[in-house]
Parts: C-alpha cells; structure tokens; sequence
C-alpha cells in the first residue's frame, strides 16, 4: 500500500496528526530500526498528545477565562498565609468531584477573582475539566431571559455541561427579586452535583441586601455552606501595593 493511500485511510478515521507525521515517522523508523510495536506506540502517542493539546485550547477558550489570570502571574507574596498554603491541595483538584465549591470574601482589589481564575486555568491544564467564567450579573441576565422565553430548563441544562462555573463579584450589581429568584433556582440547581467557585465583597451576613428576602438569602448560604471551602482575602490590596512598588522602582 503506498503512502497517499495509507494517508487516506487515516484520514477516513480523523487520524489527522498521524497523517501530518506519517513520512517523517516511517524515515525515523527506519533509521533506528523500530519494531512495528514501536512505530504504533509513538504514532498513536502523537496524535493522542495533539488531541489533548486541542482540546485544552478549545476549552480554555470556551472558558472565558480572563486573559493573563493565571497561577504564574498571581503574586503569592501578597496572599494571606492560610490561602497560599491551600493552594497546593486546591491544583490537585479533589473538590471538584466532590462538589464542593470554593467561596471567597473580601474587599475590592484583594485577590479572589485571579486566585479562583488561576485554579480554574492550571485545572483545565491538568484534567481538562469544563469551566465558565461569567460576571454574575452576566449569568443572572442569560437565565433571566431565557425564563421569560420559557427556556430555564434549557439554560440550566446548558450551565450543568460545566464541571466548574466561577460566579465572580456576588453583590456589586444590584438586580431584581425575580431576578435573584432565578438565581437561586440555578444554585439550587447545582447544589450537591456541581461545583461553583464565587467572589463576593459582601459578607453572608450582607446577602439579605443581594436575594431581597432574608428567606431566601439564608437558603442560598446554606446550599452553598454545606459543601464549600471559604478563602477570607483580609490583605491589603494587590493593586494599591503594585502600584505602590511601580512608583518606587520608577522614582528610583
């Protein structure tokens, strides 16, 4: 069988990195002399590499990710202590299937939305799990709308296909009853299955203020409690001392 011929056979099986490597893998074959189990081996290990490497990208796109948000840009010194020692058992990724959500509370500025970005971004890399990034008045908008067109189930049908959904800044929008109903009926609807990881600048004490009824507010705490790891940012903030340090190396 010649080579186009073979190529097109791979082709037929969307083997699409083996047909790209294929000349240049049977030349090294020859060369070093591999067995026909070598040569399987290390065509079926590139093209698994490739479809990994594509998929990361697709995901990491699909994401939403903020761009530039990761571990390696995340300055740990600025960090409270206890968090920069959670963050090591946090990569290894356990409480995703467990279902346990990552809640983190602190004023502007401290941190929370790159932290939980960063996990989010070094977790795709490692397991390639299915993450949305969304503002939550981004999120509370689409289910809003997709409740007045009769198409809620449909919504949370879609938002359940994420292993992670990062909820970032609870509390700086203001948004109607009805719009924190539905809100609600999202957490509840995660709640024990999924995982969520949320930003807040307020308080659990301060969520009558977000669900306009202390009845439901205390129902959202509790199914986000039950399960959860609190991360409390009490530092100063990151920004203010960046660009207290930029100033410092600039007036040098």
């Amino acid at each position: 069988m010649s080579i186009q011929a073979t190529k097109l056979l791979l082709k037929a099986f969307n083997l699409t990195t083996m047909v790209s490597i294929l000349e240049e893998s049977i030349k090294k074959a020859e060369r070093e002399n591999w067995t026909f189990e070598n040569f399987l081996s290390y065509m079926c290990e590139n093209e698994l590499q490739e479809r990994k490497k594509n998929k990361i990208q697709r995901l990491l796109k699909a994401s939403k990710l903020p761009e530039g948000k990761t571990l390696s840009t995340l300055n740990l010194d600025f960090l409270p202590l206890d968090i920069k020692r959670k963050i090591p058992s946090l990569i290894e990724g356990g409480f995703v299937e467990k279902a346990v959500n990552i809640l983190t509370f602190g004023l502007p500025g401290r941190g929370k939305t790159h932290l939980l970005c960063a996990l989010a971004h070094e977790l795709i890399l490692k397991y390639q799990y299915k993450v949305l990034f969304s503002p939550t008045f981004k999120i509370i908008q689409m289910l809003q709308k997709a409740k007045e067109k009769l198409e809620l189930e449909k919504a949370l049908k879609k938002l359940d296909s994420f292993d992670i959904i990062i909820i970032d800044d609870i509390g700086y929008v203001q948004h109607s009853r009805e719009e924190m109903e539905v809100f609600f009926t999202f957490l509840a609807d995660r709640y024990e299955r999924k995982c969520l990881m949320i930003s807040s600048n307020l308080t659990f004490a301060k969520w009558d203020s977000i669900f306009k009824d202390p009845m439901t507010a205390m129902a959202a705490v509790d199914r986000l409690v039950h399960h959860s790891i609190i991360l409390e940012f009490d530092n100063e903030s990151i920004r203010t001392k960046q660009a207290v340090t930029k100033n410092r190396k600039i007036n040098r």
